[in-house]
């Protein structure tokens, strides 16, 4: 089995190859350049003695003479030798010769046609005369009076042209060789530096690497992003266009043209490594950010994503689940102790006592008689808002439902994504004894969620600020941050937006509407109030923490 050459030796004969023939292109064009030069140098000489002869007085005063021949042939014989030429021929208007090279064709009549240079034109070209093929100039000589009266004829043989060319060329062989050799030398380096480039590699292993990255980058779990020191995207695997919902054409473009600023903040954050929770569109994103070298040199940042949207909605009806826990756990104590006044009551025999007690205690608040309005259909809203009742009064403060809300059961999880992460903000704006009031409202448009606080307030400079992803008065620990900004991204969703204001008590008023989904009914279910109180508690509760 014959061997397949190497990829250093293929690059070495491929620049051989061109070398080779780029130097013999470049010498066959010099040599008819230097041709045409010799040729041209010659012509330009020939022109200048034809000339020189035809105008000479002595010439043309001897062509009225009895023997023109006896006064022309030495003039001619003596500017022939003088200049070089071959031959230096002069004729009458008959073509008869009076001068040549040699004496015995004096008084012949030429062997090639005079008709150009006999009709007042100079004639330039190659002819084969009695001397031998020539290059050769013919002019016209005139009278005083401009008659043509004969031709002066100047040539030299091919002959001599080839042998002035043939002298040249050692000089130009020895040159091309010198040039072959000058890239053969190059040609090696340049196989040999792009040989230790690519890591001694042949172009199958570079193939099978190359399918192997592509392969193992596209399929794992974690989303990739690679920018390079110039801010430019450079790679996106499949899992990151699909939280980062970025297609293909991305590559190449800069990071701030195609990346939310969460993101490029993450990739011009300080430090080696850095590594922080983020919203892109309505996902909670883990984000850590590395640097990226090649032979210890910087050449960009990696970022590496992981979807934790799922697991922060579990963690969060995680929390509620446990809240509700806890406050079933306090009634059921508060209960039993209610119990051992009753059942000391009736052994002191204070029968009266005891039935009076039960009648004060109520009915020991029950959980689901916490206030929820009657007209809220949706289970999960209901749910959601038990849970928050809950977790408020353990930290005092109170949650006020307005009893005129309405919420029809078709309502999606928009609703308690929304509702949740603006309860959870308003609570934590309040202080201990603080109220926190929540209405749901409906139109033919939609559902209007207003939530406002006794708080502080959010001052007129930060209330743009707030909906960034990212920016918390609270600090930017876990998921600070995120909560606001993806209220306001499910509502413009719908095609809605959220407004801030002050409340009636002075603490943040947020108004968020919410458009009824396309294909989604308006009219609310005819479901009984007692319906509502009495679903199960469930705890849906959003993805991403409080803003």
């Amino acid at each position: 089995m014959v061997r397949k050459a190497s990829l250093r030796t293929q690059l070495l004969a491929l620049q051989l190859v061109i070398v080779l023939t780029t130097v013999c292109l470049v010498g066959v064009v010099a040599t008819l350049m230097q041709a045409a030069q010799i040729r041209e140098s010659y012509q330009q000489q020939m022109i200048g003695v034809a000339q020189s002869v035809a105008t000479l007085p002595s010439v043309v005063e001897a062509f009225s003479s009895d023997e023109p021949s006896a006064t022309i042939q030495p003039i001619a014989e003596l500017i022939r030798q003088a200049s070089g030429v071959t031959y230096v021929v002069v004729t009458d208007d008959q073509g008869i010769r009076y001068s040549h090279p040699n004496e015995d064709r004096i008084n012949e009549r030429v062997s090639t046609d005079p008709s150009v240079p006999l009709s007042g034109e100079m004639y330039v070209g190659t002819q084969t005369g009695t001397l031998g093929e020539s290059w050769r100039v013919k002019l016209p000589i005139k009278d005083d009076d401009g008659t043509v009266i004969g031709t002066a004829s100047v040539g030299i043989l091919e002959s001599e042209l080839r042998a002035d060319l043939f002298d040249n060329l050692p000089w130009l062989a020895l040159w091309m060789v010198g040039a072959v050799l000058v890239g053969t030398l190059g040609a090696m380096w340049v196989s040999r530096l792009v040989w230790r480039r690519i890591y001694r590699l042949e172009p199958e292993e570079i193939a099978s690497l190359l399918e192997t990255r592509e392969a193992m980058l596209h399929g794992i779990g974690e989303g990739l992003v690679a920018v390079d020191d110039h801010e430019r995207v450079v790679l996106v695997n499949d899992q990151a266009a699909r939280l980062l919902d970025l297609g293909p054409e991305v590559v190449g473009k800069r990071a701030a043209d195609v990346l939310e600023p969460s993101l490029l903040a993450l990739v011009r954050a300080d430090g080696e490594s850095s590594e922080r929770m983020l919203l892109a569109g309505e996902r909670i994103l883990l984000g850590q950010r590395s640097h990226a070298e090649v032979d210890g040199r910087a050449v960009g940042v990696v970022l590496i994503l992981r979807d934790r949207t799922e697991l922060l909605r579990t963690l969060r009806e995680l929390d509620g689940a446990r809240d509700v826990t806890q406050a079933l756990r306090a009634q059921a104590h508060e209960f039993s102790n209610r119990m051992h006044v009753i059942s000391g009551l009736v052994e002191m025999g204070h029968t009266q006592e005891a039935i009076d007690f039960i009648a004060g205690t109520g009915h020991g608040g029950s959980l689901t008689e916490a206030p929820v309005a009657p007209g809220i259909a949706n289970p999960d809203v209901v749910a959601l808002l038990l849970a928050k009742t809950t977790t408020s009064e353990e930290r005092g403060v109170r949650l006020v439902v307005d009893p005129e809300s309405e919420v029809v059961d078709a309502e999606g999880a928009d609703l308690v994504t929304v509702l949740g992460n603006l309860v959870d903000n308003a609570v934590d704006a309040c202080a201990p004894g603080g109220t926190v009031e929540v209405s749901l409202r409906r139109d033919d448009d939609g559902t209007v969620v207003t939530v406002q606080d006794d708080g502080a307030g959010i001052p007129e400079a930060d209330r743009d600020r707030i909906f960034e992803s990212g920016w918390s008065t609270k600090g930017s620990a876990g998921t600070r941050g995120i909560g606001l900004a993806l209220v306001r991204r499910v509502a413009r969703r719908r095609g809605g937006d959220v407004a801030v204001s002050n409340s009636a008590a002075g603490g943040a008023r947020l108004d968020v509407r919410l458009p009824h989904p396309a294909g989604r009914p308006t009219a609310s279910p005819a479901r009984k109030p007692q319906e509502a109180s009495q679903t199960p508690p469930r705890h849906p509760t959003p993805a991403g923490g409080g803003g």
